[in-house]
């Protein structure tokens, strides 16, 4: 008796309730936003080292193995990225809010359903058929546009697609048609989007819901050769430049530049980038291997990261994550901040940089000899492999020219 008092008293005393077990197998997940519904996978599982999970999207399964319990409460960390779901959940739900860190006003509402697996709808029949490949315009404002193709993959009522654009294409964006309006998402981690599309023969219109408040429309016609600009002219060194000067801090502040020693006579690859941005995250995943595999023919990358925030420990931190978790053996220095305007006063020689990631080639004699603007992941299957082949030639062909004398 005596014993059993004290548990209780010790059970009464204690602050931190004791941690309910979380449901593990497939959730799905909503983010609210905009009005409109944002579904995801989410594929909970635990072992002895823990919980993990999955979210899912199309093919794409991205882990997140920073889970953290306390009561009926869950925290579930958003891999490199500087967000989490946060929820109270019991055996069949989970009620919270996705939360950005890094910009609290960007907070959506979250809920999930345990062991329900559809998309938008669990309908298996649709009337209208989006599959083909799009040429379309997105309208960002009165003023502004951009160019993209659209390539959708429609079995019966399940569709899976992409846009590609001039600096980068919108990843694994999967859906289905209700009513004959067709809706995609997708939700990485850090962005939220969702696309609405309406068809008419082959003209197709829709809507693009980014976040909170981002909203475009777009539209176009279905056309197998639609295609983009070079990706290789859009980003150039400026009239009377052939090379690349900067001065940036490494990881624990000394002074990096491209006349260090260790670049002279070698290849070197320069990749712009975020730890924010989801097409560089894909982009290092395959410079990653990459690099280990090819740095002793001669070759050396080094990224240029441009953060969420001017400072210094804040940068260093999420690089370092994200060094850690893809397993990133090059050097990252910490170049400014994700403004376009901003991260171009940097490298005054370049007429600008236009996307996050852009990736410079340089050759052993120290010139910028390509430049490429965007990325196209593994999310739009042909152009990915296409990338990954130009990128090989390019690096073979600058590793065969002669060392400079």
């Amino acid at each position: 008796m005596r014993s059993l008092s004290i548990a209780c008293l010790l059970a009464i005393l204690s602050c931190t309730p004791a941690a309910r077990e979380l449901p593990t197998g497939l959730w799905r997940g909503v983010i609210s936003l905009q009005g409109q519904e944002l579904p995801f996978g989410l594929e909970i599982t635990k072992s002895a080292a823990g919980y993990q999970a999955y979210l899912l999207n199309a093919d794409e399964k991205i882990l997140l193995d920073e889970i953290s319990i306390a009561g009926d409460s869950v925290r579930l960390v958003m891999h490199v990225f500087d967000a989490a779901l946060v929820a109270r959940f019991d055996d069949t739900r989970l009620t919270g809010t996705f939360v950005k860190n890094y910009a609290p006003s960007g907070n959506l509402p979250f809920e999930a359903t345990y062991d329900e697996t559809h998309r938008f709808t669990s309908d298996t029949t649709a009337s209208v058929d989006f599959s083909g490949t799009f040429g379309v315009t997105f309208q960002v404002s009165d003023t502004v546009q951009y160019p993209a193709v659209a390539m959708i993959q429609q079995e019966g009522n399940d569709v899976i697609g992409t846009f590609l654009t001039p600096t980068g294409d919108y990843r694994y964006l999967q859906g289905n048609v209700i009513d004959k309006e067709l809706r995609l998402s997708a939700f990485d981690g850090n962005h939220a989007f969702v696309f609405t599309a309406t068809l008419s023969g082959d003209s197709i219109r829709g809507r693009f819901y980014s976040g909170k408040n981002g909203l475009e429309t777009w539209a176009g016609v279905r056309n197998n050769q639609a295609a983009l600009p070079d990706a290789e002219s859009l980003t150039f060194l400026k009239p009377g430049y052939d090379k690349l000067t900067f001065r940036f801090p490494d990881l624990n502040g000394q002074p990096v530049t491209l006349e260090d020693a260790r670049f002279k006579n070698k290849v070197v690859i320069l990749q712009i980038l975020g730890t924010w941005c989801p097409n560089c995250m894909d982009e290092t995943r395959f410079l990653a291997p990459w690099y280990e595999r090819n740095n002793e023919r001669g070759v050396e990358i080094l990224g240029l990261a441009y953060e969420r925030k001017a400072d210094f420990a804040y940068a260093k931190e999420r690089v370092e994550k994200m060094k850690s978790k893809w397993n990133v053996g090059y050097d990252i220095v910490i170049a400014g901040v994700n403004d376009k305007a901003k991260a171009s006063e940097t490298l005054p020689a370049l007429n600008r940089v236009v996307a996050f990631p852009t990736t410079i080639f340089i050759g052993k004699d120290g010139t910028v000899k390509h430049i490429h603007t965007g990325f196209s992941g593994p999310g739009t299957g042909i152009h990915y492999e296409r990338f990954q082949e130009r990128f090989n030639q390019l690096v073979n062909e600058l590793l065969a020219e002669e060392n400079p004398s």
